[in-house]
């Protein structure tokens, strides 16, 4: 049983963390989609309410993992760190700081899972992926409104 295998101890926290992280995702990226104004809104508002709805089924699948190893999910998200700057670069600079401590969070679910469970690692590496995908998107996007 895949349970007996992982330190359900250590792992579930970190489970429970990324089910909140990803729907603050949920949150700041819907927030974004509302705030955003300019020439190129229309664009940016598809990619966040994407981001958002990303955010969404990551919550969903590690909330599955979280309840199928006996855990039990927070009612409640992390954390949104908000400048009030709704310019296109503080946007860009806040979601990225956002994907980074998804990472981070990923990174640690890998640590644990490593050599324990198959099913845990491919996940974690398969998120991880996902997220460093999002950073090099959000750092392409972050060049135009950077420069200046």
């Amino acid at each position: 049983m895949v349970d007996s295998l992982i330190d359900t101890e250590r792992v579930l926290p970190v489970l429970n963390e990324i089910v909140k992280i990803e729907l603050a995702g949920v949150v700041r990226y819907t927030h974004y989609s509302l705030v955003i104004t300019g020439p190129n809104r229309l664009p940016l508002v598809d990619f966040m309410k994407a981001q958002a709805a990303e955010s969404l089924d990551h919550a969903q699948a590690a909330g599955e993992i979280l309840t199928g190893l006996g855990g039990h999910p927070d009612q409640g998200i992390a954390p949104i760190e908000e400048s009030h700057d709704h310019s296109i670069e503080k946007i860009l600079d806040e979601s990225i700081a956002h994907e980074r401590r998804a990472v981070d969070l990923y990174r640690q679910l890998l640590a644990l899972s490593e050599g324990n469970s198959i099913y845990l690692e491919e996940y974690a590496r398969t998120q991880i992926g996902a997220e460093e995908l999002h950073v090099i998107e959000l750092n392409k996007l972050a060049r135009d409104y950077s420069v200046g």
